[in-house]
């Protein structure tokens, strides 16, 4: 099909006639699309089909956006395939709209500065609910309202770098004044351009005063050494003025540095797409984990002896993914998986008896998403320093809840971790995209 033919979609397939509107070269040509049972689908030249919106927009990403060109990574695959799932047909409830726009809160495009097929779906899927909201939930209440995602609108419907092509009255109208401009991206650039510029000269025209001061006060000088000057202005010769003494230096105060914090622990959703009984440990697993690296990692974990092998295959769980590797038994172990057991009684050693549950992150999470406590996000250690103790520090405070959720309590680590920010209490387990890590029954339960 050629670039000017037209593609028969479902009725309301908003997303893919944005898609062949804007990127009608990207359809190739041996591809068609029909309205099939209100799914649309396109047929590939091989005969095979691609059926679904979001798989549709997912196989054409690879022309739109060319992965060599933007240099996606796992994690940022899986951020797309997220929200194209998290804001598809019966999936777009308010929560997740509000998601978006906290997701939002500090980045340009979805995925942070990069285009990405992600920002045209999303894009098409919210433009006309977004018509519809008030003036209190576009930029009000005490949140701000939905004024980020508001300003991720108006930069897709109009950033070059996405390409839509929209007529004026197809856009939907943002008052910038009220939502703000691009955070970061291609219009940052010239900005801060002309700023530093900007900067440059005003420095060169102080540097040039400078200079021209300096000269003004020689020429004064050498006419006073001649006696050209008048007499008021060179009568008499200045009294020197005793030295003043140096006052000893105060030594600068070193700031007492910073606990440690929940921040430094890289965890992650994984994938175990294997597990097998380690061969020379009775009680380990080694298993195969997906945790949005290039490659998957090898993971050895005593669970052996409390969780059955096949509970162990396919599933997501919540990986610390920075410590430092470690050899189990002549198997090299690169992250630790997380897991509860009840807390030791007073006067009760820990003789390993469990029971023990794996921690679970909510459904609808992907391989490799970040997962932090809330009021402890931020950018964690590439490898935790053992000498530092960072880990033994923190993991006293990892606990789960009443309502079996995974938290944070601060005192539990006896004052030797920072406090999060806000407001007290223990703080949840969450993932980027904003729901909570969870266990099946233990409560007040140790998480390690």
């Amino acid at each position: 099909m050629s670039s000017s033919s037209s593609l028969e979609l479902a009725p309301t397939d908003a997303v893919l006639t944005l898609i062949t509107k804007s990127y009608p070269s990207t359809i190739p040509s041996t591809v068609h699309a029909s309205a099939s049972s209100g799914q649309s689908t396109l047929t590939l030249s091989d005969g095979s089909t691609v059926t679904g919106t979001n798989t549709i927009a997912t196989h054409l990403s690879s022309t739109v956006f060319p992965a060599d060109k933007h240099g996606y990574t796992p994690l940022d695959i899986a951020q797309i395939d997220q929200w194209l799932s998290l804001t598809g047909p019966g999936s777009l409830t308010d929560g997740v709209v509000d998601q978006l726009n906290l997701h939002l809160k500090d980045k340009t495009s979805i995925l942070g500065t990069k285009p990405s097929i992600a920002d045209v779906v999303c894009y098409a899927r919210l433009k006309d609910l977004a018509k519809g909201w008030s003036a209190e939930q576009r930029v009000g209440g005490a949140n701000g309202g939905r004024r980020y995602l508001l300003r991720w609108l108006d930069w897709v419907q109009n950033s070059p770098i996405i390409g839509l092509k929209l007529e004026e009255g197809e856009k939907l109208v943002v008052d910038v004044d009220e939502v703000g401009t691009v955070v970061r991206g291609e219009d940052d650039g010239a900005g801060e351009k002309k700023a530093k510029k900007g900067k440059g000269k005003e420095k060169a025209v102080e540097a040039g005063e400078g200079v021209v001061d300096k000269a003004k006060g020689a020429v004064k000088a050498a006419a006073e050494k001649i006696g050209i000057v008048g007499k008021d202005e060179g009568a008499g010769k200045k009294e020197k003025q005793p030295k003043k003494e140096k006052q000893p230096r105060a030594p600068a105060k070193k700031e007492e540095p910073a606990g440690p914090s929940p921040i430094a622990i890289d965890l992650r959703v994984g994938f175990i797409e294997k597990c097998i009984p380690h061969p020379d440990a009775d009680s380990l697993y080694v298993s195969t984990i997906q945790c949005g690296d290039t490659e998957p990692r090898t993971v050895c974990s005593g669970l052996r002896n409390h969780i059955p092998l096949d509970e162990m295959q396919q599933r997501y769980v919540v990986v610390v993914c920075n410590l430092k590797p470690v050899k189990m038994r002549g198997i090299m172990s690169a992250a630790m998986v997380l897991a509860a057991s009840p807390r030791l009684k007073e006067g009760e050693t820990d003789d390993h008896k469990g029971p023990i549950e794996l921690v679970a992150p909510p459904a609808g999470s992907k391989a490799g998403e970040k997962v932090y406590f809330e009021g402890y996000q931020g950018q964690p250690e590439a490898v935790l320093n053992p000498k530092k103790k960072i880990w033994e520090a923190v993991q006293p405070g990892f606990t789960t809840t009443a309502d079996l959720e995974v938290g944070f309590d601060v005192v539990a680590t006896a004052g030797a971790v920072t406090a999060a920010v806000g407001a007290e209490g223990v703080r949840r387990l969450v993932t980027e995209s904003g729901g909570a890590c969870t266990v099946k029954t233990l409560v007040g339960a140790v998480v390690r």
